[in-house]
């Protein structure tokens, strides 16, 4: 009864102390610097891009000329200074340079062109998708496009499997909440398989920003979240980290961007490190999620490190 007492008192000094820390940051402390990254997503799935990464101009964003293609089912050629998408009847024909396009036989004037760049073919992302008959939508504040459907996978969607939790207990602290007697195993995912609906929440992205000087992460979610934390192999006991509640953001979607700090002071309590301000988000293994399933936990592999 002793030993239970002292933990349960153990919790409530440290979530209290999480919630204190949580809010202490105001947003007087400069300008945050750190946007997501420019993604492009086909029926709710990243597009990987070879030979370069999707790029904003003019408020048109163009893409390696194969990605989106391939992507979408289209059949793509390349040949001299013209691509060819062809898919389910549709055809589309760009001349590299030029804004005049050949679709479905008859010439269309478009406001951009494709282009070289550091010696890759580009081409207009909306035009050759809208022209393949698929719908695109600007997502300005996840800085994503959206083609084609919206709906978010589950992680055992996408073929995720779980895994032992054991594996992992040794890199949390119990008395921290993380785990319980419920939860059985864990879902480890990466940067590239987000978005992920897990339960009734959706996480979004995940990006680094800097403060003054100080560097931290934002993450976009479905909805307001809670707790995260830091897992290192060569460290026992998870690193936990409360939402800076001064920061919050709600955007226009109803989606919410919540920021965290990197290093902490509580780590000295829960986990007695002493150089707690010494830690940085390359030293983590994962970065994991508190909260979301009372079976199992959920662990994004550390994409900064």
């Amino acid at each position: 009864m002793k030993l239970w007492m002292t933990a349960l008192l153990t919790m409530v000094i440290v979530f209290s102390s999480l919630q204190v820390v949580g809010t202490v940051v105001a947003t007087d402390l400069g300008p945050v610097i750190g946007a997501p990254k420019l993604t492009v997503l086909v029926d709710g799935r990243k597009v990987k891009f070879q030979g370069g990464d999707p790029l904003m101009e003019n408020n048109r964003v163009q893409v390696p000329l194969r990605g989106v293609g391939e992507a979408l089912g289209a059949e793509v050629d390349f040949r001299g200074k013209a691509v060819t998408y062809v898919k389910e009847g549709k055809s589309i024909v760009l001349t590299l340079g030029s804004k005049t396009a050949l679709v479905d036989g008859q010439n269309v004037t478009m406001d951009t062109a494709a282009k070289a760049v550091k010696g890759r073919t580009y081409v207009p992302l909306r035009f050759v998708s809208e022209n393949l008959g698929e719908t695109v939508e600007w997502d300005q504040v996840g800085n994503w496009v959206w083609i084609g459907g919206k709906d978010i996978p589950t992680p055992e969607e996408i073929g995720i499997k779980s895994q032992e939790l054991d594996k992992f207990k040794k890199m949390i602290d119990p008395i921290s909440g993380l785990y319980g007697d419920g939860q059985e195993d864990a879902y480890v995912f990466t940067y590239d398989q987000l978005p992920l609906k897990v339960g009734d929440r959706v996480i979004y992205d995940v990006w680094k920003i800097r403060q003054n000087g100080k560097v931290g992460l934002r993450i976009r979610y479905s909805a307001a979240f809670s707790r995260i934390y830091y897992l290192s192999s060569d460290t026992k006991g998870a690193r936990v980290r409360g939402p800076i509640e001064a920061m919050r953001i709600k955007n226009p979607d109803q989606t919410y961007t919540e920021n965290y700090r990197t290093d902490q002071s509580i780590d000295e309590i829960l986990i007695k490190d002493t150089n707690y301000a010494q830690f940085t988000i390359k030293q983590a293994d994962f970065i994991g999620f508190s909260g979301l399933s009372r079976k199992s936990i959920f662990l994004l592999e550390n994409p900064f490190n």
